[in-house]
């Protein structure tokens, strides 16, 4: 194999730093693009939100060596950290490292990666052409090469839309200053645009349920604060079940706190729930939907979608990909993976044989290699770019023995993350 010397890392975030930390030490040169303008730029986004496991699910070893290197402090293993923690107690101070620091570029947005001279469907000359990737900053575009790709973008800019069949309903992106996606800081940041406003969450996951449960204390505080949660489909019991007897205790207590406001009717549930249209209202909207098949209206103000994230693939319509048609993952990952079939806890460890696809070198890594699933752990990640590094270095066997392990679960658990 021709010696990989420069990889070009898409994305700042916990595992694009990993990824750099791990070829800097195999002498591999990294150059991390970044849009935003710090590192675990995304993760501010939700900075407010609290994880689910502690600080000790949260670090890769490649990077707490070098951070230990330079005197970090460190964090208490056993505390679980908000996203804002997170970025300014680990990947911040890593990214300023003097060995990281010079390889990132920030404020620069990937729109395109393809191989050098020639387009998807040229097969000539394919193998040995260098991958290209065309970037833009504030300074123009700008044409980068490089050995190895790993993109590490993630998906938080790719928020699923409202509708049931994947697109936008009718007056969604018309209405988009009232629309909001992900996890907005209700109590915080955004308290205005919530507080004595009637407010609708739509999804059917722990996102959905800590946004409604925001939203309840906001409306203690704030009387004339209304709030209905709109699930797509009739698994409330399912959801608050598996929140209920969950062994990862912020997921339990987020179950249970939802289960007494809904039996209490301080949180208003609309199961089954399919919006077909949003019209202005004045300051306000009109929702006309169907609940359980019968039409309904709904009147809000607010609109918050936690229906998850998909992968944005545009920018590598170029390569060669090896996707699974329906979770939008790597092809050989996705049946480890794949929501109707697994949760975290039962998706083994995996890297570079799972991550191929058929241009070589190429790899989609972290959260974006999990396409639709929303099954992603970031020691998982770690051990994706552990693997990768490995096997761009050389070291075939070390890339395809799993050193992936959960902090407190027995040896004969390893495989395992939440129980």
């Amino acid at each position: 194999m021709k010696p990989i010397k420069e990889v070009i890392i898409i994305g700042a975030g916990p595992i694009g730093l990993a990824a750099a930390a791990r070829l800097l030490e195999k002498g591999i040169r990294p150059t991390i693009i970044e849009k935003g303008d710090t590192a675990g730029a995304a993760m501010l986004q939700w900075g407010h939100v609290s994880l689910f496991t502690p600080w000790s699910y949260m670090l890769d070893e490649a990077v707490v060596n070098l951070l230990t290197e330079h005197g970090w402090p460190g964090v208490d293993a056993n505390v679980t950290p908000t996203g804002r923690e997170v970025v300014e107690h680990y990947l911040q101070p890593a990214a300023k490292l003097p060995e990281l620091a010079e390889h990132i570029r920030y404020g620069t947005e990937v729109f395109g990666v393809s191989k050098a001279g020639v387009s998807k469907h040229t097969t000539q000359g394919r193998d040995s052409a260098r991958f290209v990737v065309h970037c833009r900053n504030e300074l123009g575009i700008q044409v980068l090469h490089s050995d190895a790709v790993i993109d590490a973008s993630g998906t938080w800019s790719s928020p699923n839309p409202l509708g049931l069949d994947g697109l936008s309903v009718p007056g969604e992106l018309a209405n988009q200053q009232s629309v909001y996606y992900g996890i907005p800081d209700i109590l915080g940041t955004q308290r205005s645009d919530f507080a004595r406003k009637r407010n609708l969450v739509v999804g059917a996951g722990h996102s959905a349920m800590n946004i409604a449960l925001d939203l309840l204390e906001l409306q203690a505080a704030e009387p004339g604060t209304e709030v209905t949660w709109g699930m797509r489909k009739n698994n409330i019991d399912k959801l608050l079940g598996k929140g209920i007897n969950d062994k990862v205790p912020a997921r339990r207590q987020l179950g249970l706190a939802a289960k007494k406001a809904i039996e209490n009717d301080t949180l208003k549930l609309v199961s089954q729930l399919e919006i077909k249209e949003i019209v202005r209202a004045g300051h306000g909207l009109n929702i006309r939907a169907l609940a359980g098949g019968a039409d309904i209206g709904i009147q809000v103000d607010n609109i918050i979608v936690a229906t998850g994230f998909r992968p944005d693939l545009e920018m590598l319509r170029e390569l060669r990909l090896d996707l699974d048609h329906i979770v939008e993952a790597p092809m050989r990952l996705a049946p480890l993976i794949d929501p109707n079939l697994h949760s975290c806890g039962s998706v083994r460890a995996h890297g570079v044989d799972e991550l191929s696809h058929d241009d070589a070198h190429f790899y989609i890594a972290g959260m974006k290699s999990y396409g639709r699933a929303p099954t992603f752990l970031m020691l998982t990640g770690y051990e994706q770019v552990r693997s990768i590094v490995e096997s761009l270095a050389g070291n075939a066997e070390a890339a395809r023995s799993s050193q992936l392990r959960f902090p407190g679960a027995p040896k004969a658990q390893q495989g395992a993350c939440c129980g």
